[in-house]
């Protein structure tokens, strides 16, 4: 089998880390195959505990299958909201709501993107030891100009979900992990300052670099 070109890869790691955020809106463009087996090579270089290597993906390329995974996971989407909030359909987001915008909006379009890799394990489904893995494959998919974001299925749905594609009962899911070239920029995210979510030495320690 022929190796990987790992010097695709060549993004500094932490221009990728630094500019990696959650892309919602995706061209319908196909990803080359070589790319989609190269974010998975990384994705199983992922550590996982006594190198159990429980962790599977699925990936899903099939133009059918994802516009029945995006019916499913729209459904999916606002049985959620139901639960979270009470909303039964966009009507019923309160005026001015808009952190949900584009939640929303890539549960509209998930039929359309033009890959899915689920991230799935073997018992004992640890997490830790199955979720690195999908950070990796978004890093290396940062890496080659591929928007990615991780999001998971209403509980109640997994049955169905098992049943589009086949899935054992005893395969865990983990994370829907919807990639392709987005449509707008990748870019620097907004977040907390570290020494506001940082500790040193013990919970009551400052950060050496906080600001008096």
């Amino acid at each position: 089998m022929d190796s990987v070109d790992v010097a695709e890869l060549s993004m500094p790691i932490g221009e990728a880390i630094f500019t990696q955020r959650s892309i919602r809106r995706m061209r319908p463009d196909p990803i080359p195959v070589e790319h989609l087996r190269l974010v998975v090579e990384a994705a199983v270089k992922a550590p996982s505990g006594g190198n159990s290597q429980i962790g599977r993906i699925l990936v899903v390329t099939d133009r059918d299958k994802i516009a029945a995974f995006g019916e499913l996971y729209h459904r999916s989407w606002w049985a959620k909201r139901k639960v979270d909030r009470g909303w039964n359909g966009p009507e019923d987001v309160p005026p001015g709501n808009t952190s949900h915008a584009p939640a929303m909006r890539l549960a509209d379009e998930m039929k359309d993107v033009p890959c899915v890799a689920f991230i799935l394990s073997e018992p004992p489904h640890l997490p830790e030891s199955v979720l690195l893995s999908a950070q990796n494959l978004m890093l290396a998919a940062r890496a080659l100009g591929i928007g990615s974001v991780p999001t998971r299925l209403h509980p109640d749905d997994y049955g169905e979900f098992r049943s589009l594609f086949g899935i054992p009962e005893h395969i865990g899911f983990h994370f829907a992990i919807p990639l392709g070239y987005p449509r707008g920029r990748f870019g620097p995210t907004s977040r907390k300052p570290t020494a506001e979510t940082t500790h040193w030495n013990g919970w009551d320690g400052t950060v050496p670099w906080a600001t008096a």
